[in-house]
């Protein structure tokens, strides 16, 4: 059964990416007309974008009381990227690469998804706070408008939400089993008229709840832990920016520290707040349009989003097929063992 799963979500990612070949093309036909030596640099800096997201989880496990070596967590977290892109579902379905491990580890899942959604936090502040300065570079410019602030308010509740959850979970157990139990019976009364049944145990959620304020309270316990992966959280949107850069300098338009900072913004406000998987659509259009309300000739902002893209988006989805088919294949050995 596993391996008919596994398989199924390969061939889901190969109809993915036939389906949308023409834009892949498209992006290959326009990294082609690029400067070798910039698109190479750039491709070096997505590569250390990659091992930053993994190091995020790495000193987050190590917080949580949890041990994995950082090549694996390489490879689960460009499976999860993976998994998110054709099956999405918020997250949840990248976040059970991440529990099959811990399973077959020996550890907690409950502590492995609170690694997951403090990276998801400290993931949101670090770009929260480069939004600030990208809001601050179009109010001086007059380039604002509602949509932009919109989003940009809802990711701030999103990220509000977010802190306030893991927060109670580090201060309460029996208050955070209680959230939990509560929106577990939201759930299943939303689903109940339609499959008749309880979905989620409320048993489970509290079952959870201790799990996870077991690890919480390590952090509470040693708050230090967590300064490397709130500077990491950061650190990933400079890399992010810095690769802009270099597809500004690969393909010779011109730029300004301002273009780069807001630039990057608006485009990856509306990756996060996409209704498509990872901004399939949305952030091409957004970051195209960004740009060239910053002053970037449409036609180069076409060229740059979608260089951009399939260096931070399509790069990544390939290589975390490749690392979702390897975990695959690991467990099919051990499991025959």
């Amino acid at each position: 059964m596993r391996k008919f799963i596994f398989a199924i979500a390969i061939l889901i990612g190969i109809v993915f990416l036939l389906v949308n070949i023409a834009e892949v093309q498209s992006i290959v036909d326009t990294l082609k007309k690029g400067d070798l030596r910039f698109l190479l640099l750039a491709l070096g800096v997505e590569a250390l974008w990659m091992l930053n997201v993994a190091a995020s989880f790495r000193f987050i496990y190590k917080a949580l009381g949890l041990d994995e070596r950082t090549d694996r967590l390489i490879m689960m977290a460009a499976a999860a990227n993976f998994v998110n892109v054709i099956a999405p579902s918020g997250g949840v379905g990248g976040m059970g690469v991440f529990i099959s491990e811990a399973r077959r580890n020996r550890y907690s899942s409950a502590k492995v998804t609170v690694a997951g959604a403090l990276v998801v936090m400290f993931d949101y502040l670090g770009f929260l706070s480069v939004l600030g300065l990208g809001l601050v570079v179009l109010f001086r410019r007059n380039n604002i408008n509602s949509a932009e602030l919109f989003a940009s308010a809802f990711l701030l509740l999103l990220a509000i939400v977010w802190g306030t959850m893991l927060y109670m979970g580090m201060r309460s157990e029996q208050t955070f089993g209680r959230i939990l139990a509560r929106l577990v019976g939201i759930a299943n009364g939303a689903l109940r008229p339609f499959i008749r049944r309880e979905y989620l145990s409320k048993e489970r959620a509290y079952a959870f709840a201790h799990d996870a304020s077991e690890g919480l309270i390590l952090l509470r316990q040693k708050p230090i832990n967590l300064i490397i992966p709130a500077f990491l959280g950061l650190t990933s949107k400079l890399l992010l920016m810095l690769i802009l850069l270099l597809l500004f300098l690969a393909f010779q338009v011109p730029f300004s520290a301002g273009t780069i900072v807001a630039g990057f913004s608006m485009g990856y406000l509306f990756y996060i707040v996409s209704p498509t998987p990872s901004g399939i659509g949305f952030m091409e259009g957004a970051l195209t349009l960004g740009l060239s309300s910053l002053n970037v000739p449409l036609g180069a902002a076409a060229v740059i989003a979608l260089a951009y893209r399939g260096i931070t988006f399509w790069l990544p989805l390939l290589v975390g097929m490749l690392a979702f088919r390897w975990l695959g294949r690991e467990k099919s050995v051990e499991a025959s063992a």
